[in-house]
């Protein structure tokens, strides 16, 4: 599939899938008339590179663990070092942190909406004062 394509059935901006692919992120073949064309698989692994990026995984992280991910959510365990494990549990404790922060928000922002539509709703009526009652 060209870049086009590629681009529409990941909903990811063409400049963005040339930078994955500088960035060693996926890969193409070029056709006779210069062309990138991608294969299938690509579509999952720029859906797994976005989600990660994310995540807030830098697209070094992103880079040594994708040998690691053959299709989404399969991980193949001869690949994984020491290091990257380390490298995983500081970013997935990072991002456990950004996910205790972004629920606080959330729950004060529902709570703020939650006040405000307690004071915004209008009075109803009372004795049937304005329901044409007092003819």
């Amino acid at each position: 599939m060209r870049i086009g394509e590629l681009s529409t059935r990941t909903r990811t901006p063409v400049r963005l899938l040339r930078y994955y692919e500088e960035q060693g992120l996926i890969a193409s073949d070029r056709l006779p008339n210069g062309y990138r064309d991608y294969e299938e698989y690509v579509v999952d692994r720029v859906l797994q590179v976005r989600g990660l990026l994310d995540a807030g995984l830098p697209t070094r992280i992103i880079k040594q663990i994708l040998p690691c991910l053959n299709t989404p959510r399969t991980i193949h365990m001869p690949y994984v070092t020491p290091d990257m494990v380390a490298t995983l549990e500081r970013e997935r404790d990072r991002m456990a942190e950004k996910i205790e922060c972004l629920t606080k928000n959330h729950r004060a922002i529902t709570d703020y909406l939650d006040a405000y539509a307690a004071i915004s709703e209008p009075p109803t009526e009372v004795f049937g004062v304005g329901s044409g009652g007092d003819r």
